[in-house]
């Protein structure tokens, strides 16, 4: 393979690692400025995405789920109002935009909204390198250097800055082992594309808006089959989605969160859970009561809705699973079997620090261990002067409750590029010089 020092790239102002909605807002900020600025001015960009094509979430493209968030929260608009990278732009282009206003309605079907993603991405595709994996980043004097596995060998790309955006890893409980049969929710749509339509039970873990939709197109989509929804809470809670509860989306809610001591930031977080963790759309919550108490009316309950309970033993033995689901009220337990098991249980965000190797001890915690970031999402890093790394996604500590969602991707992207260019300037009229990272830099 050699070595990939013998395989440089030109210097780029920014790298981008990975390119799901976040990154791909960013690339679009960056095109949008490099059409509008000087030539001296424009900023040099590569993206690298270890995936062949672009892709969101296609595990959870559900037949008429739709999103959480408004069309103007798209990948430009509050950014840009005028941006060609709209969602409106994109329904223009697509013959809908009459067809849209009709609708009348703000929250286009996820299905829809994954189609304007890979729109807006075939838009920037020139700055893109798909199947690139990125396995480190290094210090190399004033420049960073991202080493990428691809098809035709290992590259380095040298960068003044890198912008980190790892998404979020699904989460399954401890001891849970996924399996042939047992899956996360992320998976729901791709898992069953290689089954049957003769499967006679589910079982969905988890209170949220992928437990519900998942319940609910199971039952939907196998007339035959039981669907055992259990979750700790007595019922689904509804999402607070009033437009007061809704401002903490806003950008000027970043600065609020940002600046507010860790005991404040605590209580906003606490209040306002409801707005996006494990809650579920009321509509929803409407449909799948309904169901269930027409069920009842029938005499043949499919809907089986298990609160206040828990799953203790998952066991999967390649033809189903069994699983045992314990009553929290009662103590009581019950095993039911199962062709499929379905945790919708929520992710977590992703930690950069695997990818920046020896760079790592570097970067400033505070005082409970978690990374320092500001403002501007840029790590602080010691020794490094001219360059940077930011990151986006894993910040919901320093910047809320926004940081892993769509809410924030156009503006975040604006403030990311905007600390990009400043530092650009400030860096041309400075004599500062870069610090020797001991073990970091590479000769």
């Amino acid at each position: 393979m050699g070595n990939p020092r013998d395989n440089f790239s030109p210097v780029y102002d920014v790298v981008g690692i990975g390119f799901g909605p976040a990154n791909l807002g960013l690339a679009i900020a960056l095109e949008e400025h490099n059409e509008s600025a000087p030539r001296d001015q424009a900023v040099t960009a590569l993206f690298l995405e270890r995936q062949p094509g672009f892709g969101w979430h296609r595990g959870m493209l559900i037949d008429g789920a739709t999103m959480q968030v408004s069309f103007l929260k798209d990948l430009a608009t509050l950014r840009n109002p005028t941006s060609r990278f709209g969602f409106v732009p994109y329904l223009h282009a697509r013959g809908r935009l009459v067809d849209f206003i009709n609708h009348k309605i703000l929250y286009p079907t996820r299905e829809e909204f994954h189609d304007y993603l890979e729109w807006a991405a075939a838009g920037v595709d020139h700055l893109v390198s798909y199947s690139s994996e990125v396995t480190e980043v290094r210090a190399a004097g004033d420049l960073l250097e991202v080493v990428v596995r691809g098809p035709g060998g290992s590259t380095v790309h040298r960068a003044r800055n890198v912008v980190v955006a790892c998404g979020l890893r699904p989460r399954i409980p401890q001891g849970v082992k996924a399996g042939v049969n047992v899956w996360h929710s992320s998976e729901l749509l791709t898992r069953l594309a290689g089954r049957t339509a003769d499967a006679r039970r589910f079982v969905v873990v988890g209170a949220g808006q992928s437990a519900a939709e998942a319940a609910e197109y199971l039952h939907r989509t196998y007339p035959r089959a039981d669907v055992e929804a259990v979750f700790a809470r007595y019922g689904y809670s509804p999402a607070d989605d009033s437009p007061y509860a809704n401002r903490v989306f806003d950008p000027e809610a970043v600065d609020v969160y940002y600046d507010a001591d860790e005991a404040a930031k605590n209580r906003l977080m606490t209040y306002h859970r409801n707005t996006n963790y494990a809650v579920v759309d009321l509509e929803l919550i409407e449909e799948l009561y309904r169901r269930a108490y027409q069920e009842k009316v029938r005499g043949r309950t499919r809907l089986h809705i298990r609160g206040v309970s828990e799953v203790t033993d998952v066991r999967d033995d390649g033809a189903g699973v069994v699983v045992r689901i314990r009553s929290q009220a009662t103590g009581a337990e019950e095993e039911v079997a199962a062709e499929v098991v379905v945790f919708a249980t929520g992710y977590d965000e992703q930690d950069p620090l695997p990818l920046l190797g020896g760079l790592a001890p570097y970067c400033a915690r505070d005082a409970a261990g978690r990374l320092r970031v500001g403002r501007d999402y840029r790590l602080s890093v010691d020794g490094l002067v001219n360059a940077g790394i930011y990151v986006q996604g894993g910040t919901e500590h320093t910047h809320g409750i926004t940081s892993s969602l769509l809410s924030m991707v156009a503006v975040r992207s604006g403030e990311i590029l905007r600390s990009v260019l400043e530092r650009r300037e400030a860096a041309m009229y400075s004599d500062d010089e870069p610090l020797a990272l001991e073990g970091a830099a590479h000769d």
